[in-house]
């Protein structure tokens, strides 16, 4: 199996189908199922801070056999670690547990509308790591078409992503307009 790829607003390639890593139930089995995905066809692994697994997900990806520069690695940075200097020692958290020199996208993993200042530091936080080379794209996930919008006002970088949880134990309806020019 191989994914078909998008292409992001940047030019980066993305495969438009992955496998998403939460895993908190069954610690043990992230890393062998990492590494059955991608022996299986898999090249895009989803993870993030909060879910605890990075290391492990890491470790699947190593065992896997397979080259890193054919894999797309995204995580995301978690709320306790938003801020400029905290998001990007968040982010060297996470580059280490997960053994990489890079990730090819890195998410906040939601806007915190009480401290959106925190938000925007963390964005440009994640803007320093694009334009160091040290991820290939950023974006954000759950982030309402308000949200996104104080979001570009504030920063330079438009999101390549606006990952969104829906799934049918999750079913989120939708409460705002979307702003125009998203989501075409």
């Amino acid at each position: 199996m191989k994914a078909p790829l998008f292409t992001l607003n940047n030019g980066v390639k993305i495969p438009v189908l992955g496998l998403g890593v939460l895993g908190r139930e069954t610690p043990g089995a992230v890393a062998p199922a990492v590494e059955k995905a991608i022996a299986t066809g898999y090249r895009l692994i989803d993870t993030a801070a909060s879910y605890g697994n990075e290391r492990q997900v890491g470790e699947g990806i190593i065992r896997s056999g397979i080259d890193r520069s054919e894999m797309f690695i995204t995580t995301k940075l978690w709320l306790s670690q938003y801020g400029y200097h905290k998001a990007l020692r968040g982010f060297d958290a996470s580059l280490s547990r997960l053994g990489l020199d890079y990730v090819d996208l890195y998410l906040l993993h939601w806007p915190v509308p009480s401290n959106f200042e925190a938000t925007i530091q963390s964005y440009l936080a994640a803007e320093k790591l694009l334009e160091e080379g040290r991820v290939r794209a950023v974006g954000v996930s759950n982030f309402s078409p308000v949200h996104l919008q104080k979001l570009l006002e504030r920063t330079q970088t438009v999101p390549t992503v606006n990952q969104i949880e829906l799934h049918p134990l999750f079913n989120q309806e939708r409460r705002e307009r979307p702003t125009p020019g998203w989501g075409s």
